[in-house]
């Protein structure tokens, strides 16, 4: 089993995660530039914009003029994945690579010394409230060792069942991003109780 590794930064400052899915690359259909947008105008929060899209080369530049602070594509969808998280930068975002969880870590390895986030899904994305996979861990982990050895910044985000349990092993695995649905939304004490919960896990 690879030694683990801690995270090569503390937590990441609280943002917005905005799941844009195009009823193709995965089945469910949710928000794009305009709802983006709408988001930028309302809150100071960054927002981290996931696109689950096919040809995403096609949206990135509305996406960016839109308001996103960070767009990650999933290597799937890429023919050139270092080209895209190029021009993802020299639209003024930074630039985050993701892979479906069936997906080797290994697809990842040509922009892995170029990105500024790295994005390990613990669930097949397209729906909400699935269970966490517990093999995701061991990607985490494989992937915050190649960071670490080419001596990266770049954050490990996490996506996917994550919750009190589940957030501590990705922790561990090297992750420092930790993006949170059923947890933070359907908390007993409300969103607000939600996050300060996940975040003083993440802190400690």
């Amino acid at each position: 089993m690879p030694r683990r590794l801690p995270p090569a930064k503390p937590p990441a400052p609280t943002s917005l995660h905005v799941d844009v899915m195009d009823g193709h690359f995965v089945p469910t259909i949710t928000v794009g530039p305009l709802f983006t947008e709408a988001l930028k105008r309302v809150t100071k929060l960054p927002l981290d914009v996931h696109l689950m899209i096919s040809e995403p080369e096609k949206h990135i530049e509305a996406f960016a003029k839109a308001g996103a602070n960070n767009i990650t594509v999933h290597v799937e969808t890429c023919e050139n994945l270092p080209r895209i998280v190029e021009r993802i930068k020299a639209l003024g975002c930074a630039a985050g690579v993701t892979l479906n969880p069936a997906t080797p870590a290994s697809a990842l390895d040509s922009a892995l010394p170029i990105v500024d986030l790295v994005l390990v899904m613990s669930v097949v994305p397209g729906f909400s409230g699935q269970k966490f996979m517990p093999e995701m861990i061991a990607k985490a982990e494989e992937i915050r060792n190649k960071l670490n050895a080419l001596r990266s910044a770049a954050h490990l985000e996490v996506d996917g069942g994550i919750n009190v349990e589940t957030l501590p092993l990705m922790k561990m695995a090297g992750a420092n991003v930790f993006v949170a649905g059923n947890a933070v939304f359907k908390h007993p004490q409300g969103t607000a109780a939600g996050v300060r919960t996940l975040k003083r896990i993440a802190a400690g």
